[in-house]
């Protein structure tokens, strides 16, 4: 029961973990998008949300990889 409770709290601390570095990452690419978009013409606009959403995306997909092996490698190594 112990190492059960122990599993999940780490998995818990994580995914808390995972959950602030994407918010953190996502206010940081709008607040860049804003400032770049005050700077420049509205062409260039549309191409920084663009790489900004594709920036989010990705680091999106990088953290939830990371989680899931990290929360695989403490279960498989609880068992």
């Amino acid at each position: 029961m112990q190492e059960a409770i122990v599993v999940r709290v780490v998995v818990v601390k994580v995914v808390a973990v995972a959950a602030v570095v994407v918010v953190v990452v996502v206010v940081v690419v709008v607040v860049v998008v804003v400032i770049v978009a005050e700077a420049v013409a509205a062409e260039a606009v549309v191409l920084v949300v663009v790489v900004a959403v594709v920036v989010v995306v990705v680091v999106v997909v990088v953290v939830v990889v990371v989680v899931v092996v990290v929360v695989a490698i403490v279960v498989l190594s609880k068992k």
